[in-house]
């Protein structure tokens, strides 16, 4: 296991599943101790499920917090740990609404050859990337945000076809190709998360 762990939630540290809110940090300082779990420790119901920097690509959200823990830990499944007691040590302050759509843009990127393969004549989708890295960076106007989400609308539709063949061929694919595409988007995440493409 990696010495650092995480917990994604919305801004305001509410929880995306279940009910609650985690302890923020304030003013520099780590967030309050969240109270501790009572009785056994259950995936999906009882304790607290945080995740490895391999596995945070599984998680995303609005806010990525970097935290610890005291006491029991288990790890149900190779995608989530469980604990008894945690805290957000802080909040990562390189994961922002920018950073999230630029690795957005460039795990679109990646699949453009499936599309492309099926309707070579069609830039729509390559157009609309381009136009949401401009917007990520705050360079694109409004002309050109309304004309990239007609298309990208216009493209999603008429690519009905080809987004099943590509999911009936990942699908097919190996577990070693697949693996490798999920360590891909995982060193594209830090890339960003460790102040990349500022």
């Amino acid at each position: 296991m990696s010495d650092r762990l995480y917990k994604v939630t919305h801004a305001d540290g509410r929880l995306y599943h279940g009910i609650g809110r985690w302890n923020l940090p304030k003013n520099g300082q780590p967030g309050e101790w969240m109270p501790p779990i009572l009785g056994p420790l259950v995936a999906c119901r009882n304790g607290y499920h945080l995740c490895e920097r391999d596995t945070l690509i599984y998680w995303l959200g609005e806010a990525i917090h970097e935290v610890e823990y005291r006491g029991e830990m288990i790890r149900p499944a190779q995608d989530k740990i469980l604990v008894r007691e945690v805290r957000i040590v802080h909040t990562l302050s390189t994961w922002t609404e920018r950073t999230a759509r630029l690795l957005a843009a460039d795990c679109a990127e990646r699949v453009l050859p499936l599309f492309e393969a099926e309707r070579p004549n069609d830039d729509r989708p390559r157009t609309a990337i381009a136009v949401a890295r401009c917007f990520a960076r705050g360079t694109a106007t409004e002309q050109q945000l309304t004309a990239a989400g007609d298309a990208a609308g216009a493209a999603s539709r008429a690519a009905g076809d080809a987004a099943w063949a590509a999911g009936a061929a990942a699908g097919a694919a190996s577990r070693a190709a697949e693996a490798a595409e999920r360590k891909w988007q995982t060193d594209r995440l830090w890339f960003y998360l460790d102040g990349g493409g500022a």
